[in-house]
């Protein structure tokens, strides 16, 4: 390895270990949470609002005198568990329907990849607004709607990785040998997609906040609960924007922190698939 491979190397790592510290420092929070010494996450007090950072209230009030530092730590809790739920759902039932359609290919393969084309074919705000006006805007729901969204492009990808690995010449010899399909996708395919899944998986996590915040400016967010992107919305109008930033823009430094270390380790585990997947 040249010395300038072994100092990006070298940086990667650096960076892998600052990203999850910082996702591990917004998971914890979130999950203690109710347990950590916060102001109260609904509190008001119209006499202290707008108030600037201090150490008295870290990431300052809000326009009602909410504690912006408290909201944003109980925001994390939705924010994760909705983005991380859908990312699961699309990674169980995408994978699975591309593991389906990569290896038994055929009428199976286009019956699965017509089902993956219409899916993205629908307009995702137009599909989130219909749910939502269906069923409610609770947290299931809109976490059912990023759900279904996360199908399709997992599903392409398990399908796109899985026609790769099924070409190897190992899987060849274990068809040759009489190893039934069930046992080549669990034993030969299935490991060696699996990575690759997982990278997606958590660049995808990022998405699916990023929607989450997303759906918030359109009204459609979770009901009844504290999320990034409804503080974001609050303090995003024009009058607190102009005399209180700081309501707005501390959240969405967390929030893009935590994308951005989703998608730091995820490009890092992709390389790594990537460089696995080559050497088959």
């Amino acid at each position: 390895m040249s010395g300038s491979a072994r100092k990006g190397a070298e940086r990667g790592r650096v960076g892998v270990w600052i990203a999850s510290a910082w996702l591990f420092l917004v998971v914890v929070g979130g999950a203690l949470a109710p347990w950590l010494p916060l102001q109260p996450v609904e509190g008001t007090d119209v006499r202290s609002k707008h108030r600037p950072p201090s150490l008295a209230h870290l990431f300052g009030t809000d326009s009602i005198g909410r504690d912006v530092f408290s909201r944003t730590v109980w925001g994390a809790r939705v924010s994760l568990l909705v983005g991380v739920t859908a990312v699961v759902i699309g990674v169980v039932i995408g994978g699975s329907l591309g593991l389906m359609a990569g290896y038994l290919r055929r009428a199976t393969d286009r019956t699965i990849s017509f089902v993956f084309d219409s899916l993205l074919a629908f307009p995702a705000i137009v599909f989130a607004v219909l749910v939502t006006s269906l069923t409610g805007r609770s947290m299931v729901w809109v976490t059912l709607v990023l759900g279904v969204l996360s199908v399709a492009p997992m599903g392409r990808l398990a399908r796109a990785t899985t026609l790769t690995v099924a070409s190897q010449p190992f899987v060849e010899a274990a068809t040759s040998l009489g190893a039934t399909p069930t046992r080549i996708i669990r034993r030969e395919v299935v490991p060696n997609v699996v990575p690759t899944l997982m990278s997606f998986a958590l660049i995808g996590c990022g998405i699916a906040i990023v929607a989450e915040g997303s759906l918030a400016f359109l009204g459609l967010s979770v009901e009844g609960s504290v999320s990034w992107g409804t503080i974001i919305v609050d303090g995003s109008s024009g009058r607190t924007l102009r005399i209180a930033p700081h309501v707005a823009l501390l959240p969405i430094t967390v929030l893009f922190l935590t994308v951005l270390s989703l998608n730091w380790i995820g490009s890092v585990v992709q390389r790594r698939a990537d460089s696995r997947i080559s050497k088959l």
